[in-house]
């Protein structure tokens, strides 16, 4: 059902004074965020939650935010306070912890090409993961960057334990946030990471605790990297990224994640104004980047027919809230104007089996 049709709904039961009661009939999205039974006046109370969410999708629609729709999704029903302590994590700081190096432009050995998508190439990018109701999304990115780097180096598919990271992690907060150098500091002093399989992810940090070492580890990190811009700004940081991605693999990125609660699908497009690129609150993998021919956007709330076909250049990314939402778990964001703070933290690991190095005795 189109994000019209809900409204005008909404405006005829208003209109002809029926007000909530009659709004109790309507039913919330069949999959809604929250996981309780609801009473009376709170599924009356969501319900205007609800309408009021459809009404700013229809004003996001009404922007022209690149070529995205936006309309009803699983998160209809939450405001924007409780979508963001669910599904993001606490806003990043300012500055970075000392330890995360810093790695400038380089010469990537040829022009940026024109796209890249790593979910083309065979057991690359692993399985849309699923954080439910846990600000897990720093474990989730990060776990998601090891696995693609991992089998890029070693031609090895693995899955490894998100679950460890929320168990065994020193900085962050679990299932309450915290950032993707949290994960990777944790991946280092445990000495790797287990499988998903023997540390299965169970949406919420484990009473008994952290749990590393009963189990074998499959993968490793060296150590992680912030990639920036060059000392002279010759290299803009969007292209350092863009180059790096294309000839090293996947890279996490943290965004800021307001425009994402009613997003459907096509590129977002956003501004400065309704996506603050300094308050990023949410890490996903950055997978790829294209662009496509700017069309007709069917089945929304103003298609504008008459509107001169234009390239859109886009970045593809890899969210953490299941494959029925999205692109099949995916959304595109525009490349080229830092869209909600993209480029702020673009940070990878560098993985590889531990090294083992000779003991170290004082000489005489």
């Amino acid at each position: 059902m189109t994000l019209t049709v809900h409204l005008s709904y909404f405006l005829v039961l208003l209109a002809a004074g029926q007000g909530r009661d009659s709004l109790l009939k309507w039913p919330l999205p069949a999959e809604t965020s929250l996981q309780k039974p609801l009473s009376g006046l709170e599924y009356a109370r969501r319900l205007d939650i609800f309408a009021h969410n459809l009404a700013q999708a229809q004003r996001l629609q009404e922007e022209d935010l690149g070529t995205a729709e936006f309309g009803e999704t699983p998160f209809s029903d939450l405001t924007e306070e409780e979508f963001v302590q669910l599904y993001g994590h606490q806003r990043a700081p300012e500055r970075i912890p000392h330890m995360v190096k810093k790695a400038r432009s380089r010469k990537w050995g040829g022009p940026v090409p024109p796209s890249c998508d790593w979910r083309k190439a065979k057991n690359i990018i692993s399985s849309i993961k699923n954080q439910e109701n846990c600000g897990c999304c720093w474990a989730m990115a990060a776990a998601d960057n090891i696995e693609a780097l991992w089998h890029i180096k070693h031609n090895q598919f693995v899955e490894v334990s998100v679950q460890e990271l929320l168990d065994c992690d020193r900085c962050g907060n679990g299932c309450q946030g915290g950032f993707v150098w949290d994960a990777y500091m944790t991946v280092l002093n445990n000495s790797g990471l287990a499988s998903k399989k023997d540390y299965p992810f169970q949406g919420r940090p484990s009473p008994r605790g952290c749990l590393a070492k009963k189990y074998k580890k499959v993968a490793w990190i060296q150590d992680f990297t912030m990639l920036k811009s060059n000392e002279q700004g010759m290299v803009r940081v969007d292209t350092v990224i863009a180059g790096y991605l294309a000839t090293h693999g996947p890279i996490t990125v943290t965004i800021n994640m307001k425009l994402l609660q009613g997003y459907q699908k096509g590129v977002i497009k956003a501004t400065h104004t309704n996506c603050d690129p300094q308050h990023v609150d949410h890490s996903v993998l950055l997978v790829g980047f294209g662009r496509d021919k700017e069309g007709i956007q069917s089945g929304t709330v103003s298609s504008q027919a008459h509107k001169p076909r234009r390239w859109v250049p886009y970045w593809i990314l890899k969210n953490s809230w299941g494959a029925e939402w999205g692109e099949k778990g995916y959304f595109r964001l525009y490349r080229g104007n830092n869209g909600c703070g993209i480029t702020k933290y673009p940070i990878t690991a560098h993985v590889d089996h531990p090294v083992k190095k000779s003991p170290i005795s004082c000489p005489p």
